[in-house]
């Protein structure tokens, strides 16, 4: 179990770049705010989880809940096609750990909301492909545009953001083939997948669009982050129900013990006569 207090731990996948503050021009971890505020707003606690490491199960048990945050392009020969010219630089330490850490995720059951290239990720790592390249997501650089989107009956998101809704966008690649157990929640007036869930999955959401960008609609990430404390609540139920299990086991044991010895004692009394 991870924490148990009223705030889970939600680890954000960072970016490892090149970046400038004070007097440094370094190679740094770096993030955009929105994602912390997000997670904060939701009531969690964000953890920053670098591009840097060994991200396994074991590595990342503490947490509560996970982000897959959006940024470069997943390198295609990450599933097995040739680059197109506008596919932007690769960055293989990043693919290659937030791919672990998606594996881990799924392995653990633990609540995932996958942002953007996030969503893509967990696509790759599930045995998906990408389009390398669609118009119409990305108006201009900097600057998130608006789609309307319809959102399949039943599904998670559903429940959160209801039969339709308009997101925040800033995309040039989509997902192609859908990966292994994820089936496609929500799409775009021009056909484009806007949101994959995993089916048998308690909570394992992505979305193609940038939640955290709007300050004024949480929703997702409060979602992941009641997906967490649920997850938090069972195994705490678990480990109760465990532990009272155990105590009566061996208050039966006990019991069976001293139930032997008073049966047992006169036989020992007449045998020493």
């Amino acid at each position: 179990m991870a924490s148990n207090g009223s705030r889970p731990l939600i680890g954000v996948s960072t970016y490892l770049e090149r970046t400038t503050f004070g007097v440094w021009d370094v190679d740094a971890a770096v993030l955009h705010r929105d994602y912390l505020d997000a997670v904060v707003r939701a009531g969690g606690n964000p953890v920053l989880l670098p591009p840097v490491g060994t991200w396994d199960a074991d590595g990342i048990g503490f947490l509560d809940g996970l982000v897959l945050s959006g940024g470069a392009d997943v390198d295609p020969a990450r599933y097995g096609r040739p680059r197109d010219p506008r596919t932007g630089p690769a960055r293989p330490e990043r693919d290659a750990a937030e791919l672990d850490l998606a594996h881990a995720a799924l392995k653990l059951d633990l609540p995932v909301l996958a942002v953007c290239r996030g969503m893509q990720v967990l696509n790759v790592a599930l045995g998906g492909t990408l389009l390398q390249h669609v118009d119409g997501h990305n108006p201009a650089p900097g600057v998130f545009g608006h789609t309307g989107i319809a959102v399949a009956p039943g599904s998670v998101l559903a429940s959160v953001v209801g039969p339709a809704t308009t997101v925040h966008c800033h995309h040039h690649q989509a997902l192609d083939t859908v990966g292994d157990g994820l089936r496609v929640v929500a799409r775009a007036p021009d056909g484009t997948a806007e949101a994959v869930e995993l089916r048998g999955s308690r909570f394992v959401l992505g979305v193609q669009s940038h939640p955290e960008a709007d300050s004024e609609d949480d929703r997702l990430f409060a979602a992941l982050v009641g997906a967490a404390r649920d997850r938090t609540a069972r195994e705490l139920a678990a480990l109760e129900k465990a532990a009272r299990e155990k105590a009566a086991q061996e208050r039966a044991a006990l019991e069976k013990a001293v139930r032997d010895e008073v049966r047992d004692r006169p036989v020992r009394q007449r045998g020493a006569r």
